[in-house]
């Protein structure tokens, strides 16, 4: 068997730190928002390199808080990408405003800039942008345009922990940046949570105050100011990720050796089905998931020849956001973005995680070349 993912294998490398950190964290007696918290969101802000951070619950709520913070209402339009785990629109859509679809890349599967600005209206706030898979968009061209219309840029960095576009790290590209620790992702936390970062002082007092049902800061003053929710990160999850962003670079650097042996040894086989990962320019990618494009047709078989082999291949993701029934009402069909549909078609993510074996990689390799 050779799993997608092996957490068991990234814990046994951590776990004597792990169990220290716990173990203070349970002698402290803090449980919400102490110094485990603080110390996340001091180190954190230290690597993306920005000014502020905020710790909150989930990754999804760390896409909705920036758009409560910049007073997203009814009627309101966000462009974003229809290929993307459906949390990048549904926090837009919960929120009362309209997510307005524009296809991807065909190469780097991300957002399109060059098709960006004939969607843009007298609506439209703002941008949320995806690095999907852990591959930079195009920052540069997405920034000058958001400029030019007075529109704030969100990035949605869940996948994409530590990746760099032009020498600056995802998520210090833009307005605010929102980073999901979900266990899956290249910093996993030991359950849900997320993290927002921004340099813009007034959206990161916003994003507290609105963190902590929108009191003012000050401690059991009981004086709410805005509507809030409840999205505190949990002192226990910030230990686990206290310890494992020590590890992140080196883990990063695993995952982008790995996927230089996969492009390597896959390259060999020259079957003229399979489409390597492309990178963006002037990116680090830090390969989240290491996606393969398998054309005419071929995806699924592909796909059931290495899970027959007991290799735990995936598709991300099966059916484009605008095609989900939850999104009906938008009026959206089949045949609206091309790209992100026939991408949808041909995504195939082969396993890789920074403690995957050569002998596994070799294994799917063996069976890519029997196709």
């Amino acid at each position: 068997m050779v799993p997608q993912l092996d957490l068991k294998a990234e814990y046994s490398e951590i776990q004597s730190q792990i169990k220290k950190r716990v173990i203070r964290f349970f002698k402290s007696g803090r449980y919400i928002l102490g110094p485990e918290v603080e110390a996340l969101e001091r180190n954190f802000a230290k690597f993306i390199g920005t000014q502020y951070a905020v710790g909150v619950a989930s990754g999804t709520d760390a896409l909705l808080l920036p758009l409560m913070a910049y007073d997203l209402k009814k009627g309101d339009e966000v462009i974003t990408t229809p290929f993307t785990f459906i949390a990048t629109a549904t926090v837009i859509a919960r929120l009362g405003a309209k997510p307005v679809f524009v296809d991807i890349e065909a190469d780097t599967y991300n957002l399109n800039p060059d098709l960006i600005e004939r969607k843009i209206t007298s609506k439209t706030r703002g941008i949320v942008v995806v690095h999907l898979y852990g591959n930079p968009c195009r920052m540069r061209e997405i920034q000058a345009l958001a400029k030019r219309h007075k529109l704030f840029v969100i990035e949605d960095c869940a996948q994409a922990c530590g990746a760099v576009y032009r020498n600056k790290r995802a998520g210090s590209l833009s307005d605010a940046g929102a980073f999901s620790f979900y266990p899956t992702k290249t910093l996993g936390a030991a359950g849900d949570a997320g993290m927002i970062i921004t340099n813009i002082k007034k959206i990161y007092e916003t994003i507290k105050s609105l963190r902590h049902h929108g009191d003012d800061g000050r401690h059991h003053a009981y004086n709410h100011v805005r509507i809030g929710i409840n999205s505190r990160l949990d002192e226990i999850q910030a230990a686990v990720l206290n310890v494992k962003l020590k590890f992140l670079p080196k883990w990063n650097r695993q995952r982008q050796s790995h996927a230089s042996y996969y492009d390597e040894r896959i390259e060999k086989l020259k079957n003229s089905d399979i489409v390597l990962p492309q990178t963006t320019p002037n990116s680090s990618p830090v390969y989240h998931q290491y996606v393969l494009r398998v054309k005419n047709g071929k995806r699924d078989q592909f796909l059931s020849r290495l899970r027959n082999a007991g290799i735990q291949a995936a598709v991300y993701y099966p059916t484009p956001v605008h095609l989900q029934s939850c999104f009906g009402y938008l009026g959206y069909r089949k045949g609206d973005f091309p790209v992100s549909e026939q991408a949808a078609k041909e995504v195939l993510s082969l396993p890789l995680y920074p403690q995957i074996k050569k002998s596994h990689q070799q294994a799917v390799i063996n069976t890519l070349s029997s196709l």
